[in-house]
């Protein structure tokens, strides 16, 4: 068998496509199944796709991106399966997709763990969000052989195109990666918060518990990210996102976070934040939205949240019991063991090439 994954990213630069597509290779390596991984961006383009300037270089990066899919299509005929994680293409009609399962007649799996359909236009790609097509998402659902859908929300709206859609979630590699766990009797107490700049402005949903917070404790809090946030808080830390330390800067962190609001938008993100803090031993302190009341056990493996009062009584309660954040931290690195590991998923991803 072999299989061509059409995917947006270089290799190992964007959580969405390492947990959904990459860490999975071995796997099928293990299965005699061979494959090729065929990004869009270079990696000159993603290094400055989100940065303000550089409108030539991301012309060109996106012209050359173009090219490869072209050439791609010539080689479609060695493939039994096509695998598009997102999009074949960032902008305009999805032809490439069509091409595949129309003309080319191949399986195509169709993956996504954002609710893409929907325009969700920030500073950053303001510009391009016109050619952005979202409605071909539901197109692409039509043509595909099978509907990859990272939480149940995405899978109801897939599953009025495609009876075959079916739900696999994020998954952690508890064996290989995430498997340390969080020692939480630490003389300094961490809250952390790991993301991109896409995710960031989330955070101001619990500034103002955080400034309240520290009023009355002493702790850090951590952001992990590509990109330092904008807030008013004298804990604060930052540290740039980097994949070889990855573990080891989330290891620091004693009470994890995952702030959304309660939009259409963040109903289609898949809670992938509380599943690598819970792996950890790290309890998770998220927004009641979505799958985040799915992923995470409330008041086993941390808390849910809808009021900032609620926001400051859980983080306090956490704070101040540091067997409480063991006990937590270890129910959650159980939990995400039993029904979040590429162990537990590992049939329902290979019963996708079936």
């Amino acid at each position: 068998m072999k299989v061509l994954f059409v995917v947006p990213y270089p290799a190992g630069v964007a959580a969405s496509q390492r947990f959904r597509v990459e860490q999975w290779l071995p796997v099928l390596r293990q299965q005699g199944i061979r494959y090729k991984l065929a990004p869009f961006w270079n990696a000159e383009t993603w290094a400055i796709l989100y940065k303000p300037g550089h409108t030539l270089q991301k012309a060109w990066g996106l012209t050359l991106g173009l090219m490869r899919r072209l050439l791609l299509l010539l080689t479609l005929p060695w493939y039994d399966y096509v695998f598009i994680h997102r999009e074949a293409t960032p902008l305009g009609p999805p032809w490439f997709e069509w091409l595949a399962a129309n003309i080319f007649r191949k399986k195509l799996i169709y993956d996504f763990d954002d609710a893409t359909w929907l325009p969700n236009t920030t500073a950053g790609n303001q510009v391009v969000a016109k050619y952005k097509q979202h409605g071909k998402v539901s197109e692409i659902c039509r043509w595909s052989y099978k509907v990859s859908c990272g939480n149940h929300y995405l899978l109801a709206f897939a599953q009025q195109y495609n009876t075959a859609a079916t739900y696999l979630p994020t998954c952690i590699d508890t064996g290989n990666y995430h498997n340390q766990l969080k020692q939480q009797h630490t003389q300094r107490i961490v809250i952390g918060w790991t993301g991109s700049h896409t995710t960031l402005p989330y955070l101001q949903l619990i500034e103002p518990v955080l400034q309240r917070l520290e009023q009355q404790y002493d702790f850090d809090f951590l952001v992990i990210a590509d990109r330092e946030p904008a807030l008013q808080l004298r804990s604060l830390r930052f540290i740039l996102w980097r994949q070889q330390t990855e573990i080891e800067d989330l290891l620091q962190i004693n009470i994890g976070l995952m702030p959304l609001p309660d939009t259409e938008w963040a109903k289609g993100k898949c809670a992938f934040k509380a599943l690598q803090y819970m792996a950890l031993g790290i309890p998770a302190v998220v927004s009641a939205v979505g799958a985040n009341v799915v992923v995470m056990p409330d008041s086993e493996a941390g808390f849910t949240c809808t009021t900032q009062q609620e926001w400051y009584a859980r983080l306090e309660q956490l704070l101040l019991q540091p067997t409480l954040r063991a006990e937590m931290g270890q129910n959650g690195r159980t939990w995400v063991e039993a029904h979040y590991s590429m162990k537990a998923q590992r049939g329902a991803f290979l019963g996708l090439f079936t």
